[in-house]
């Protein structure tokens, strides 16, 4: 695609460039905002680098293409980590010149950001290009620093320090290029956990030349500026002279990944390793049960604790569309009815009878989520009741004063984005997370893989995986793995048995293994579940932790799988058909419930359960079952 570059003349925005070049899209213009007051080298931003800013005004001559800059009005205004539109704020300043530039370049689609680790960079971005229909490209986002700055160090690029703020770092490392700095940063990362690529503000650079550069820049002259706190900078003045071979960025034949180092395989060591201990083996395919609905289920509605459940919300009206109005307005008036709004919701589970129903039911979807991090979603293609098109659970939050969560919409090599209205992952006040349903796409162009389903289960695993990561809560409490062909069993148990094996908190026996009947883009598997972030209170009461946790002797004695936190307590079981008609079920527990819709042969309208319809259901063994129930309960 087509995109524009946002610049600082810092190191990551330009190698952001090189990163989108290799990727295949098209640099179009460059983009800059610069202080309102050309005096002020330093200014209060929380966004943007504005030491050096005079030199961006040669960038063009360098580069080949337009440079536009605007000014930035605003200030800092809305610090919340999820932006949403605030008058006044530098961020409107950064809409405002997107926009003009689109309006001069329509056929842009793209931008170029270089945020590694800082959210509220990205979810600025994010936010105005979801604003103006543009998608974010930022390949540096997630990545290893040391890896990173190797990477960039050993490419062909030449940058600077211009600025140093950090214990170690003073006026004489000013102006020393990143193959110079960088044994010193090591030894800074070592010594005082300093971020190798200045990610905690260290030091910020000035990129002098790039593979992507016709013409390339010196330092003629500098002034210094050295504060009482250990700030140093330098305000260079610069020329720029004709480079004896240059590339020119315009030209579409250049292969420019042999300016960087880019990992070819889709998977981490992590997950190699898994690749190579596991060895595939299709299982026998199995006929689907009984799909047959012996009843209907009912819309339910459970307060649990710290939370509202409201399950299986469907119509019956005609065409697809006004179902999908009518079950949503359903869901609103629930929620109003417990003073609630659709911001409360952690998680939905979104049940379709046909994909091919999907865009439409989307789009319904999509108009009533407008706020920041929308809630988590599983989606898959299933049995419904007849004359039902969709079927819609959610499970919402009565206090979102501690809500956080995941939502990048910016493509990257880190994990698949949620361009639609969904996160990757919603943490509530118990640091329990809901995770959006992982299928193996490739991140850097968000296309599906089309390797081997083995394959695909490890890659989408490792998305699931990498956004656990990056909330932090990585414990499992359940897991759910939608598979399309029930010979695929097998290699699904395995998989997560070595990942089980060979990462901390992921036990195997919270996975159930379900069979739908088709996934979001045709996927061959999604992975799905709830985490959450290991806390240790040393004034817990162990004793009342015990009662809790035996509460119920009648999952106790499943030898089900019970973790806890902060009183949030999940089990998953897997049960036979005579189990399961003599399972003590608890009113005071929410379950979600996997089975084939004739498997139902009696009435459970006074317990609180999501049912989700499936061809069959599994154990983390791989072992045929005849249901699969997650039960969550709260103190």
């Amino acid at each position: 695609m087509k995109f524009l570059a946002l610049v600082s003349g810092g190191k990551d925005s330009c190698f952001n460039i090189l990163h989108c070049l290799a990727q295949g899209h098209e640099l179009v213009v460059l983009a800059n905002l610069k202080p309102a007051d050309s005096t002020t080298q330093e200014m209060d931003s929380f966004m943007f680098q504005t030491v050096g800013h005079d030199v961006l005004e040669y960038y063009s001559e360098c580069v080949g293409v337009p440079m536009y800059r605007g000014l930035i009005k605003g200030t800092s205004k809305n610090q919340e980590l999820n932006y949403k539109l605030t008058n006044d704020d530098e961020i409107e300043d950064l809409y405002s010149l997107i926009k003009s530039i689109i309006d001069k370049h329509p056929d842009i689609e793209g931008v170029s950001v270089g945020a590694i680790l800082s959210a509220y960079q990205r979810t600025r971005v994010e936010n105005v290009c979801q604003r103006l229909g543009l998608t974010s490209l930022a390949y540096l986002w997630q990545r290893n620093q040391l890896e990173l700055m190797t990477e960039m160090v050993n490419s062909e690029m030449e940058a600077i320090l211009i600025k140093v703020a950090a214990v170690g770092l003073n006026e004489n490392h000013l102006q020393l290029n990143l193959k110079e700095m960088f044994p010193k940063l090591l030894n800074l990362n070592s010594k005082f956990d300093l971020h190798i690529c200045g990610e905690g503000g260290e030091f910020e650079t000035l990129v002098l030349d790039a593979p992507f550069f016709k013409k390339k820049l010196k330092v003629i002259e500098t002034k210094q500026n050295v504060s009482n706190d250990g700030v140093a900078y330098i305000e260079p003045l610069v020329k720029a002279e004709e480079k004896y071979e240059y590339v020119d960025v315009k030209d579409r034949s250049i292969d420019w990944k042999k300016f960087i180092t880019l990992r070819n395989d889709l998977l981490n060591d992590h997950f190699s390793d898994i690749q190579s201990i596991v060895v595939p083996e299709k299982a026998s395919q199995i006929n689907a049960q009984d799909i047959q609905f012996f009843q209907d289920p009912s819309i339910l509605v459970k307060l649990l604790g710290n939370k509202l459940f409201i399950s299986n919300i469907r119509s019956k009206d005609l065409g697809v569309e006004q179902q999908a109005k009518k079950v949503f307005e359903i869901l609103q008036e629930l929620l109003e009815a417990h003073q609630l709004t659709t911001s409360h919701i952690q998680h939905s589970t979104l049940l379709i009878e046909s994909m091919s129903n999907f865009s439409i039911i989307n789009s319904v979807y999509v108009s009533f989520f407008h706020e920041p991090l929308p809630p988590s979603r599983v989606c898959v293609q299933t049995s419904l009741p007849k004359g039902s098109m969709l079927q819609l659970s959610v499970v919402a939050m009565l206090d979102i004063s501690y809500k956080s969560g995941l939502h990048v919409q910016g493509r990257s090599y880190w994990a698949p984005a949620n361009i639609g209205p969904y996160s990757q992952s919603i943490v509530d006040e118990d640091l329990v997370a809901s995770l959006s349903g992982q299928i193996p796409l490739v991140p850097a162009s968000m296309e599906l893989s089309r390797e081997s389903t083995f394959f695909n289960s490890i890659l989408s695993l490792q998305h699931f995986d990498n956004v656990k990561n990056v909330t932090g809560c990585t414990n499992q409490l359940s897991a759910v793995a939608f598979i399309k062909d029930s010979s695929d069993v097998l290699n699904t148990s395995r998989i997560w048995k070595s990942y089980s094996e060979k990462t901390e908190g992921n036990p195997r026996e919270c996975l159930l293994i379900v069979q739908v009947q088709e996934l979001p883009r045709g996927a061959d598997i999604e992975w799905g579940g709830l985490s959450y972030k290991k806390i240790i209170d040393m004034y817990a009461d162990d004793e009342d932790e015990e009662d809790f946790n035996f509460k119920d002797r009648a999952l106790a004695n499943q030898n089900s799988l019970f973790e806890s936190n902060n009183g949030h307590q999940v089990s998953t079981l897997s049960l036979t058909k005579d189990e399961f008609n003599t399972f003590q079920f608890n009113s005071s527990y929410h379950y979600s419930i996997y089975c084939s819709p004739g498997t139902i042969k009696s009435s459970l309208s006074d317990i609180s359960a999501d049912y989700i319809p499936v061809l069959n259901v599994w154990n983390y063994k791989g072992e045929q079952t005849d249901f699969g129930i997650i039960v969550r309960a709260s103190k």
